[in-house]
């Protein structure tokens, strides 16, 4: 059974991007469509594809450097031999890693088009991104917020066409309605086939002799659309959702883009988070700290008593559990964490420094102590 670093030619120590570009020279190397019936080079590709699949998922990566091809599900007992019983069809190698060549199919740039499973071109219309931020309360309960956007839609005159109220479109007489065209070249290595979009039809199969006076022929308008979204409850700061179709939309045979949506947490007077716990400064008198008290302190939905025990230093952080955010998909509450500070008193007044005097006296406790600082 091969070993996962040797098919991609990487040593174990190699970083994430030596392992994204080494799958990638091999992946074009190898592609299908530039090697067509060489039943070798498509089984080099899968290999290749398949371990990237483990090499570039952090959690699966230590699996496998801890017990090697047991660890991820491969061996002779894991579904079938040959490449350690892991398969992945083109499709999904196609639609899984289009991420490391900028978002889009694997081979778009070089082989020219998105696949489908039918083979033709998948164009998709531009994602659109906004930012909410969001109160720790809505981050407690998790809230539904409207955003406002601006995007491109079907347009109402010509309802997507791009052609004049009247017409219709016609077969593009450069691809022949296939959306495609094929360049066959020969070079060193043999014959190359590079399939590409239509550049006439933009891979529609189709052209506009009269456009729509609207949209110009793209087949969408500009207009502003409401969206409803429910933000669950844990939400932090970078994370994201993506709402599909409700991007941009395009004209046609084009699918629309996505609105993804990224989380930001507004600031707060005096809480600060880590994760899922919340974290407050509290500052009590000389005479709290040393008797012990009670006292109320904020949370995020409101308040709650806190016991102050005696004796407590300045700077001892005291624990309130389930007073933090809920974890996200519901794995848990944080704790809010309350830092004690003492505070010293600027001025006193003749019975408070006599008061004070007394206590030094009796005190037995009342003399410097000095121990060393590690540095």
């Amino acid at each position: 059974m091969k070993d996962l670093y040797d098919v991609l030619g990487v040593s174990k120590s190699a970083s994430e991007n030596d392992i994204k570009r080494a799958y990638r020279k091999i992946a074009m190397k190898f592609h299908p469509d530039k090697n067509p019936g060489d039943k070798e080079a498509e089984q080099k590709f899968k290999e290749a594809a398949e371990a990237y699949s483990i090499l570039s998922d952090s959690s699966k990566r230590s699996n496998y450097d801890r017990f090697g091809h047991a660890g991820v599900g491969l061996g002779d007992n894991a579904g079938g031999g040959g490449f350690g019983g892991f398969h992945m069809s083109m499709d999904d190698i196609f639609s899984q890693f289009g991420d490391i060549f900028g978002g889009n199919n694997p081979f778009e740039e070089i082989f020219g088009g998105r696949r489908s499973r039918s083979g033709r071109s998948i164009r998709k219309a531009r994602d659109l991104r906004v930012t909410l931020k969001l109160t720790y309360k809505e981050i407690l309960h998790g809230v539904e917020k409207q955003v406002r956007i601006k995007r491109n839609e079907i347009c109402s005159t010509c309802n997507g066409t791009g052609a004049r109220k009247g017409t219709s479109a016609v077969r593009c007489k450069h691809c022949g309605g296939s959306g495609q065209v094929r360049q066959v070249s020969q070079s060193f290595f043999g014959q190359s086939i590079v399939v590409s979009d239509c550049p006439v039809c933009q891979g529609s199969g189709e052209v506009i002799e009269q456009v729509c006076t609207v949209c110009r022929g793209n087949g969408v308008e500009r207009k502003s659309a409401t969206i409803k979204i429910n933000i669950p409850k844990g939400v932090q700061a970078g994370n994201y959702m993506t709402l599909e179709g409700q991007g941009n939309q395009g004209g046609k045979n084009i699918h629309p883009g996505d609105l993804v949506v990224i989380f930001d947490e507004e600031d707060h007077p005096f809480f600060s988070r880590n994760d899922a716990d919340i974290f407050i400064e509290a500052q009590i008198s000389f005479a709290e700290a040393a008797l012990g008290t009670e006292i109320k302190i904020p949370t995020v939905d409101g308040h709650a008593s806190l016991k102050i025990p005696s004796g407590i230093q300045s700077g001892q952080v005291l624990r309130m559990r389930g007073k933090g955010l809920p974890r996200l998909h519901g794995r848990g509450v944080g704790d809010q964490l309350v830092r004690v500070q003492v505070t010293t008193p600027k001025s006193l007044n003749r019975q408070q420094k006599s008061l004070l005097e007394d206590f030094i006296k009796s005190s037995p406790d009342s003399k410097p102590k000095f121990s060393k600082v590690e540095l």
